[in-house]
This record gives structure tokens, C-alpha cells and sequence, in this order.
């Protein structure tokens, strides 16, 4: 088997584009002329930091939410202009909206702002949203909610907030606010039908909003990929819920979990990672862009490194 190392995109060092800013797992560089190059790695983070790269994982972010652009663009402007690379998009440089907008149709989820972590708290009345008594674990709403919260720029952690708060703390205008709430919401119906049509249920996903040099509100970042999303399997949807057990769904935890299993991941050096466990992760990404978006997965040609391969599709930018 090829190691995962030789065709894992880990590091990008491309000292020819300018302004280079590098995120947890995607690499950015800002042209003269307005444009930014979003270069999608394999990394793969986790307990604030880079544990692993995942073969093919930036090719299938990228490519999944190419899908999702594409089928949506008659919903909501998005930031796209071109595809020159399977891991790359260049799109506009936005100004990003302070605000990330979380769209929920069911009561799910593990972190400390998920609506199912503040339920099983005692809140019902959260996101400026109240939601009924007797709810149980991965119940759908009586109705998709978005669930705002401040996108921390400087490192820090995201904050719920209501509609009321957005407003009164002026992070978008009364105008914003509306714009972006219609888009998520539309986005979000679209997202659930094309889902059922392919066996799979959109649980809740993220969106990023910016304003273009004019003041128009764009769709960026990604949409409805495995890693903005939570997707469960429809045809154990009905079994799990009535055992109360997770529904099925893409299991990419796979280094997470065996790294917490082996050191405190916050402190602790990261011990080498299995090289079937890199591949097995990569595995699970590959058929969640495939059950997604319907497509065949088609993988680079492995007798051209991917820094180099990349480079080349790159030089026109130089």
C-alpha cells in the first residue's frame, strides 16, 4: 500500500503568492487584485493542534463543497470564482461577518453550545429559541432553528447568542440579520432534500457569511461538507432513535479517539498514529463525498507529488 505520507497534503510552503496565512487546516494567500487562494490540506485537528494528515481529506472538503456551491447558487451568492486545483478554490476576499450561523433540525450534538448539552442541562429557552418539555436525545424540532454564535477571530471560543443580541450588541444590522437567517434557512432546505435523495439526513451544519467590497452579503468558507455538518444514515434513523442510541453516521473520530485514548492530547507528545488508521479515516471521508454528492471519487495520479502537482496548477497565479 502507498504510505500515507506520500500523498498526504501536510505542509504548503509556496513562497511565490503573497500573503500567506495559515489556518488549522487550510492555507491561505491574498492577491493584489481582491482574490484569496484557499488551499485545502490534509491535516486533521484536534485538541488544538495538528494531529495527523489524511489522504485525500482537503481533496474531498473541497470538492464536496464545490457540490454544494454549485447547487445552491441560485439560493445565495457564494465567494467562488475558480477551481484550479482538486484541493483549491479561489474565491473573494470577503470581510466575515462576526457571526457564525448554525442551522438545527434536531436535538443533537456533543459540544457545550449543542442545543441536546444545554437541554439535558435544564434550558429550554436557548438561541432565543424556546423549545418544549419531553424532548428526547436526536428528536427532530418541531421546526429547523438557527443557532447563532460570535465567531471567535483571535483563538478564543465561539459564545451562543439570540437574534436579540446580535442586534443590541451591533454585530449585524437588522437588514444582516434577516438576509442571512433567510439564506441559512433556505440553504439548509435544500441541503436536507438533496440529502434524502441520496439515503442521508442533515442533522445541523454551519454557514459563513462575509460582505464583498459593495456590501453584499456571499456565502464562504465551505457548505454541507463532512466536516461543517452532521449527517446520520435515514435507514437507521428509526431503530437508534427508538433503542435511544446515536443514529448512524460518517465515523471520522477514528484518530481523534485513539489519541485520547493514549495521552492527554493537550499536554502529552502525539504518539505515532497507525498508518491503517490514517487510511481507514481517509476511507470513511472518500464515501462520504461519494454517498453525498452522488459522484465518483477520483484520486490525484499518484507518480506526481501533490506539493508538486499543486505548484503547477498554482503558477499561473506567480
Amino acid at each position: 500500500m502507498t504510505a500515507a505520507a506520500d500523498v498526504a497534503l501536510r505542509d504548503i510552503d509556496i513562497p511565490e503568492l503573497p500573503n500567506h496565512y495559515r489556518g488549522k487546516v487550510r492555507d491561505n494567500y491574498d492577491l493584489p487584485d481582491g482574490r484569496r487562494i484557499i488551499i485545502a490540506s490534509d491535516r486533521i485537528s484536534a485538541f488544538d493542534r495538528i494531529l495527523a494528515a489524511i489522504p485525500y481529506k482537503g481533496q474531498v472538503l473541497t470538492q464536496t463543497a464545490r457540490f454544494w456551491f454549485e447547487e445552491t447558487a441560485d439560493i445565495c451568492p457564494n465567494h467562488v470564482l475558480s477551481y484550479p486545483d482538486p484541493n483549491v478554490v479561489v474565491g473573494q476576499r470577503l470581510d466575515i461577518l462576526p457571526v457564525e450561523i448554525v442551522v438545527r433540525d434536531y436535538l443533537a450534538g456533543t459540544t457545550g453550545t449543542s442545543i441536546l448539552t444545554l437541554y439535558k442541562q435544564g434550558q429550554r429557552t436557548m438561541y432565543g429559541t424556546t423549545l418544549p418539555d419531553g424532548l428526547r436525545d436526536n428528536q427532530q424540532l418541531p421546526t429547523p432553528i438557527i443557532t447563532p454564535t460570535s465567531k471567535a477571530f483571535d483563538g478564543g471560543h465561539d459564545e451562543p447568542l439570540s437574534a436579540a443580541e446580535i442586534l443590541d450588541q451591533k454585530l449585524l444590522t437588522a437588514e444582516q440579520w434577516e438576509t442571512v437567517s433567510a439564506y441559512a434557512l433556505a440553504l439548509f432546505a435544500r441541503g436536507q432534500k438533496i440529502a434524502a435523495e441520496r439515503g442521508l439526513i442533515l442533522v445541523d451544519t454551519k454557514y459563513e457569511f462575509g460582505l464583498d467590497r459593495d456590501g453584499k452579503i456571499i456565502l464562504a468558507d465551505e457548505i454541507h461538507t463532512p466536516d461543517s455538518s452532521r449527517y446520520w444514515f435515514a435507514s437507521s434513523y428509526a431503530d437508534s432513535f427508538a433503542k435511544g442510541a446515536r443514529p448512524e453516521s460518517f465515523d471520522k473520530d477514528f484518530v481523534r479517539a485513539w489519541v485520547a485514548e493514549r495521552c492527554d492530547p493537550y499536554k502529552d507528545e502525539i504518539p505515532q498514529i497507525p498508518e491503517a488508521m490514517l487510511w481507514e479515516t481517509s476511507a470513511v471521508y472518500v464515501k462520504a463525498f461519494e454517498t453525498i454528492t452522488g459522484q465518483t471519487f477520483f484520486a490525484p495520479d499518484p507518480s506526481e507529488p501533490v506539493h508538486a502537482r499543486l505548484r503547477r496548477n498554482l503558477a499561473q497565479f506567480f
